[in-house]
């Protein structure tokens, strides 16, 4: 695949901000959008939002990070190091997403942000309280450049059971219409497909972004490394279709590197770019 152009050696490379928890297991959360912002030649920058005790068979537990804690995170880096795109992963609590929804708007930030709306683990150990979802919804949805839904996802923030294309576009509408720019809602939960297929919509448009599903348990981190391959993308200035086409390509060939690790579910690896 073609990879984004790498900033000359000693010279500063762009920048981009993930907001997320932390994964013990180093599989998802901020070590996965670390990995794919390093590979990808993007410096990345961190604002923790919480602490989780995980491997790879599931969510022990997860300690929240005080709201002013993870606002202060969010200011130190973006009135210093200044980033070009962000976004964010798991946030845990309604009092942590007003605090980033609010920092967002004191500082009038430009860059585009990338909201992956993390609701549960893959295993299905819930990381967002139910209280939560109106606060996402209705705070940090309309400042968004991209919303990333999954299908469980989709279910639990417009009550939408995606099971075809209709649906899916159906959801799509929905989803836009609480206040992003655009929305992505991601097919790969849908298994009675043999292909994977993505739906992006900006309200006029739909795009189809589809590949093959490939047949490995090794997942962890799919989500978090498709969300932060389209930030480093739109830090470089592509469209959002072209970003996400990148990102999407970029975690297809992730999931076909993805190895095993522990009892559970490994994770996806960008390390294929190495080889």
């Amino acid at each position: 695949m073609t990879f984004l152009p790498l900033a000359p050696a000693g010279t500063t490379p762009l920048r981009v901000l993930t907001i997320a928890g932390s994964d013990s297991g180093g599989g998802a959360g901020i070590q996965a959008d670390m990995r794919t912002m390093a590979l990808l030649g993007v410096h990345a920058c961190v604002a923790v939002s919480a602490v989780t005790v995980q491997n790879t068979v599931g969510v022990k537990r997860f300690h929240e990070v005080p709201p002013d804690v993870v606002a202060d995170q969010i200011e130190a880096v973006v009135t210093d190091i200044g980033i070009q795109a962000a976004k964010t992963g798991m946030l845990a609590s309604s009092a942590i997403i007003a605090a980033v929804a609010s920092t967002w708007r004191r500082l009038g930030l430009p860059a585009p942000l990338v909201v992956d709306p993390v609701c549960a683990s893959m295993h299905g150990d819930a990381l967002l309280a139910p209280s939560a979802l109106d606060s996402l919804r209705d705070q940090l949805f309309p400042l968004a450049a991209l919303v990333t839904p999954n299908l469980d996802e989709v279910r639990l923030l417009v009550d939408i059971d995606v099971v075809d294309a209709t649906s899916q576009r159906s959801a799509a509408k929905a989803l836009h219409a609480l206040g992003p720019r655009w929305v992505l809602v991601k097919g790969g939960h849908l298994r009675s497909s043999g292909r994977s297929c993505d739906l992006l919509y900006d309200g006029a448009e739909f795009h189809e972004f589809d590949s093959e599903r490939l047949p490995t348990g090794n997942d962890h981190g799919g989500g978090d490394t498709l969300a932060s391959a389209v930030a480093c993308a739109l830090a470089h200035g592509l469209t959002m279709p072209d970003a996400v086409g990148f990102g999407k390509r970029w975690v297809t060939e992730c999931l076909r590197a993805a190895y095993p690790l522990g009892h559970g579910h490994g994770p996806v690896s960008p390390l294929f770019r190495l080889t």
